[in-house]
């Protein structure tokens, strides 16, 4: 009986692989739809996205509320609640986003750079698409829309796993793009998702290599690292986002205190809300019982160090701390603080336990805030400013498909020239090699 349930496993794994691989060669050949498709055919498709979002606000969060309700089943944390929940307001902003996305340059065709050699060919390396682009992600139906813009705009075909925790949002989503690529003239097989394969899906998309071009793994710790072993398609591996603000001995109180609670429960299901506060123990004094006192009215929970703790009135909820806290991307309303004795030390800490993600720095110093940059290697560093700008739409890039903490490739938020590669183009006229 064994024999049989592990063969019958085996087998339906293959038809698995099989049926994502031809969903994989689809992508392949619609893509080259794009290969020769202006910026205003990519750009009214985009517009005509966004419409089709917006018109169908009512079936999209009909779709989203059995998402929650089987979240709220399987207790699943609030902050990623937040990041599940779609509303009228967040569907009017995706179709912004949208709508800025086709607003940029269109990446596809420009020039990097070129020259002439002496024996009279002209080169050029100019951007091209990636040709097929894979996206797993969890429980944000917002990037199923950005990761099939930015797709569709550098010209690349997308796959999409989104996870069952968006199950019926990323269903109705995934049908209103691909209903709307084809009352636009284009292929419905630019977008498609393997989600009704569940996890097998999601491995077969992973071994899909000479078909799919890059693999883009967007959500937790345990998702990220298990793409970036097992797949054998080239992966960018994007970051947990274990995110510091360092407090230097001079940092203006207020300004302190705004930036903190801004990058911790603005949003705090993100991976750019911050995770660990440092303070320089000159500022501790001035700095802390405001920051403990600000975000207790946020119901945060405070993970300190005993130096941490001395600073607290009535009111936070103290845990004592351990190397666990100083590793661990919340995701929630808690906050690791420690004090340190100095810039050295707060720059120590960060090096140990950083993801690569986002640093900041709070001071009056152009020379602390220096060396906070030169000696920090993260993805992106701030100075005097919040972490929650770390994304793609705050840096102007219409919308991200990731944050890269990686180096090869692409790093921090990754919008259009981050999906395409490049190609050399030589002319010549009758030239060969002596």
């Amino acid at each position: 009986m064994t024999e049989l349930v592990d063969a019958t496993n085996q087998q339906s794994r293959d038809d698995v692989t099989e049926q994502v691989l031809a969903i994989a060669r689809r992508a392949k050949i619609a893509s080259r739809a794009l290969a020769t498709a202006t910026r205003g055919t990519k750009d009214a498709v985009l517009e005509a996205i966004a419409q089709a979002l917006v018109e169908n606000s009512v079936r999209l969060i009909e779709a989203n509320a059995l998402d929650l309700e089987r979240g709220r089943a399987t207790n699943m944390k609030t902050g990623l609640l937040d990041r599940l929940a779609l509303n009228e307001e967040r569907i009017i902003a995706i179709a912004d986003a949208l709508r800025e996305v086709a607003s940029l340059q269109d990446p596809v065709g420009e020039v990097v750079r070129g020259s002439r050699l002496p024996n009279g060919l002209r080169l050029t390396q100019v951007r091209v698409p990636m040709g097929v682009v894979g996206m797993i992600y969890e429980a944000r139906p917002n990037v199923t829309v950005d990761a099939a813009a930015l797709s569709l705009k550098s010209g690349n075909a997308v796959i999409l796993r989104g996870g069952s925790a968006a199950a019926s949002s990323n269903a109705v989503i995934v049908e209103i793009l691909r209903e709307t690529l084809e009352t636009q003239g284009l292929p419905a097989d630019l977008v498609q998702t393997v989600d009704p394969f569940g996890r097998p899906g999601g491995v077969a998309l992973m071994h899909a290599r000479g078909l799919v071009d890059v693999l883009v793994p967007r959500g937790g710790a345990d998702l990220i690292q298990t793409v970036v072993r097992e797949s054998t398609v080239p992966v960018i591996e994007t970051g947990v986002g274990n995110c510091h603000i360092y407090v230097h001995e001079d940092a203006d109180v207020e300004m302190a205190v705004n930036i903190i609670v801004n990058s911790k429960t603005q949003r705090v299901g993100v991976c750019n809300a911050a995770e660990t506060l440092l303070v320089h123990k000159d500022a501790a004094e001035r700095i802390l019982p405001a920051v403990y006192a600000a975000l207790a009215a946020e119901n945060v929970t405070f993970h300190v160090d005993p130096e941490a703790a001395t600073f607290g009135a009535d009111g936070p909820v103290f845990v004592e701390a351990t190397d666990h806290d100083w590793a661990t991307e919340y995701g929630s309303y808690d906050l690791a603080v420690r004090v340190v004795d100095s810039l050295d030390q707060a720059i120590d800490h960060i090096r140990t336990w950083t993801s690569g993600h986002t640093e900041a720095i709070v001071t009056a110093s152009y020379e602390a805030s220096e060396r906070f940059i030169a000696e920090l290697d993260s993805a992106a560093i701030m100075v005097n400013a919040s972490t929650r700008f770390t994304d793609g739409g705050q840096f102007g890039l219409g919308a991200e498909i990731g944050i890269s903490t990686q180096k090869l490739h692409a790093r921090g938020p990754m919008g259009l020239p981050e999906l395409t590669t490049t190609k050399w183009i030589v002319r010549g006229e009758g030239q060969i090699r002596g």
